[in-house]
Parts: C-alpha cells; structure tokens; sequence
C-alpha cells in the first residue's frame, strides 16, 4: 500500500530517490525524522568550486531542510590540513592555510544556491574554528583513549591505503572527523552525519564516540558512488570535471553536459538531480526514442536553474534548440572565443582552431579528429586538417566549430588589432 503523503519523512524521500546506501539504524532513524533534526555533511576544501560529483550530498541537504529539519554544511578547513585518506589511492598533497581559506569562500558562495542561510534554517560552519584550538596531548588522553587501533586498522578506507602506503597525518583524520560529529553533537545538537558511502567508517567512529563520552545515541546516512551507464563515475568528462562555477565550466556547457546524459540514467538521474516531485519523473521515465529528448531537457533546464539560476537556464537552453533543433534562438551562451581580424588575412589552419578552442585537447588530436570526419566549421565537414580557415569563409563576423555531433563553440572576429 502507498504510503500516504503526509506520513512521508525526508527518509522516505531520500531513499525513493536513490539517494541512500547505507544507514547505521533505520528504523530509529525513520523515528527520529518525524520531528525537527539538525544533520550535517563535511566538504573537502580542496577546490574553490564543487562539481558535479559533489552534487548527491548537496542536494540531500536541501532535502533535508525541505522537509524542516536543520542541515550544517561543514566545510573541511582543519581537516583539509589533514587530508581524507578515504576513497584515496595516494596521499593527496598538503594544502596551505592560505588555499584553503581561499576555497572554503568559493565554497560558501555556491552553498548558497541550495541552502537558506537565514534564520538559523542553516547553519555554514568551518572545522578549522576548533580543530585548530586542540592541544594534541589533552586531544589524545581525552579522545584517543577511545580508538582501537585494531578496529581502526579494520576499516576498508584503511585498509585499502596501506597497501600503497598510509601517513601518520592521514590515519589521524578518523579522530578528527569523529570529534567533528561529537562537537556538533554537543554544541549544535546535531544527531545524523551523512556522507559518500567512504565515509561510512569515519561516520561510525563518531557515533561510538558520542556513545562513550556522552551516552546518547547518534546515526549516520551514506549515500551510493554514482556511476553512469555505462560504467563511469558521475561528473567526469573528456575535458574533466564539470564544475559549478560558471568562470571554469559556464551555463551553455553545463546544460549540455545533462543533455547529453545517457537515456539510460535519465529518469534516476531526473530524482536526484531535480526537485521535480517524483509522479513526474516517472512519466518522464516511461518516454522512450525521440520523446526522450524532451526528458533530457527538462533535466538539463532543472539541474541547470538549481545552480545559475532560472535566466541562465533559459539562455542556455535557446542556445541549445537554435544549434541541434535549428529553432531560433539566442545563442549568447555558447562558448566564444574572440580573435584578431589580422590573423585570418593569412588563414588559420583548421585544425588549430579546434586546438585553440579547447575542442579538442591538443593538435594531434584535433588533427585526428578532422581526418576521421568529425571536424565542422559552418555545418560544413572539413575534408583537410590544414586547411587554411581565412576572412571569406566568416559567416556574420565568426564561425561556428563543430566537434561530432554535440560540442560546439563559436569563434567571434575583433575588427581592431
């Protein structure tokens, strides 16, 4: 029988969505969710933006406040001194106090976009206010006395690192994240830590420590790795991570990269990346051939609003029918690049263009490209890598490159010098 709505929690939610792995107690869990709940997740300041592959535990705490309860975003500012062996195949390099403070701002800014800050209906809190206080030989008589190293030997993100080597500095971090949890557990009255499923045995370690130093009862939530269809992690493309700031990846090339999501991951990706209630994602789920790009659309236009807004959105999507449905629009937001009237007098080589574009990575590969058939300027395919691109082959001061089916970008022509 169908849970009625109103007997739903963020639980119910969450896991309909696809959002949860694993949970430490669900049953108390499902309990605790019926009243108001402080929550928190910890970020990793090791970039001034987020990507894609931090968009799962960002969008499970804007559930969570959806739904009334509390979310802390923690940001890593002491921890990331440290460095998260978990999920980790190498020591990661340390980072100074000073790239760190620079990432946590860029951070706090697009925390923004999913979280309300006011009120107290969040809270945007940096470990590094207190982890840095710690004085080490009271830390370790107060907190170490309570970790077995047998157990913390056992754990798989442990395990796996020392295979190829584990720092003294990194096996420290299950400590810190667990007195992380106990500290918002004791001045924030913080009960549930949420993660990727790595972080599974750093979220147990708090929960045991706020077992033995104060009695009461805590719980944790993972969430899955979220891999494509065809088998590759979220968020990952030829050219690298999709970011969310627009200045590394902007609004047009944001859209594109959920428009052209797999028909496969369509509908899962539509719940966890969208706010669209749940009878509607399934509907879009149950389209199939050429009404599948409507669906991709919507999760282009969805995913896009959430992070740059409705106008953004908007442009981007002009931008994408007026390229592959031919339908007018403004294309302000395809990627452009401006060059020098001077420089087309004597020809640029075709395949320097795509190079110079960042179609493709390099001019090898740009070259391999145009030979296999793949290279378009103007729609028109280009039968020679070197062929030289000069001022009578301009079209309304510019020309559109075309790598395969789906990357575009625009070259603009500056007439001064």
């Amino acid at each position: 029988m169908k849970k009625a709505d109103h007997e739903k929690t963020v639980y119910d939610v969450l896991e309909e969505r696809g959002f949860i792995e694993q949970v430490t107690d669900p049953a108390g869990i499902r309990q605790l969710l019926k009243e108001r709940v402080t929550c928190y997740i910890g970020f990793d300041p090791t970039a001034s933006s987020f990507h894609v592959g931090n968009l799962v535990p960002i969008m499970s705490l804007a559930h969570m406040q959806r739904h009334g309860h509390q979310p802390i975003a923690l940001v890593g500012g002491g921890t990331g001194l440290v460095g998260d062996p978990s999920g980790k195949d190498q020591m990661r390099q340390i980072m100074t106090y000073e790239e760190i403070r620079r990432n946590a701002e860029g951070q706090k800014r697009q925390f923004a976009r999913f979280l309300d800050f006011s009120e107290g209906r969040a809270l945007l809190l940096n470990n590094a206010d207190w982890l840095t206080k710690l004085n080490y030989i009271d830390f370790l008589r107060d907190i170490g006395v309570h970790f077995s190293v047998n157990r913390m030997l056992a754990t798989e993100s442990i395990k796996i690192r020392l295979e190829t080597g584990l720092s003294f500095i990194e096996f420290n971090y299950q400590l810190l994240q667990a007195y992380d949890f106990w500290y918002l557990f004791k001045y924030h009255n913080c009960l549930i830590q949420m993660g990727g499923s790595d972080q599974w045995g750093n979220i147990v370690a708090g929960i045991d420590l706020i077992r033995r130093l104060e009695g009461e009862q805590a719980y944790g939530i993972t969430f899955p790795l979220i891999m494509t269809a065809d088998g590759k992690k979220m968020g990952k493309t030829e050219k690298g991570a999709v970011w969310l700031d627009a200045d590394r990846t902007s609004p047009y090339e944001y859209y594109q990269f959920w428009i052209n999501t797999d028909d496969r991951d369509v509908q899962r990706f539509l719940a966890l990346f969208t706010f669209l209630p749940m009878e509607e994602v399934r509907e879009y789920g149950r389209l199939r051939g050429a009404d599948l790009r409507r669906a991709k659309e919507v999760l282009a236009f969805e995913a896009t609003k959430i992070v740059h807004g409705e106008e953004e959105a908007k442009k981007a999507r002009e931008a994408s029918r007026a390229l592959f449905l031919s339908e007018e629009g403004d294309d302000a937001s395809i990627p452009t690049t401006f060059v020098e009237k001077e420089r087309f007098v004597q020809g640029i080589a075709a395949f320097k263009l795509f190079e110079m574009t960042h179609l493709c990575a390099s001019g090898s590969e740009a070259r391999r490209l145009i030979e296999q058939g793949g290279g378009y300027i103007n729609n028109k395919r280009v039968d020679r890598f070197d062929a030289l691109v000069k001022l009578d082959d301009l079209k309304g001061g510019g020309i559109l490159l075309r790598a395969g089916k789906k990357k575009f970008h625009r070259i603009k022509v500056l007439d001064k010098i």
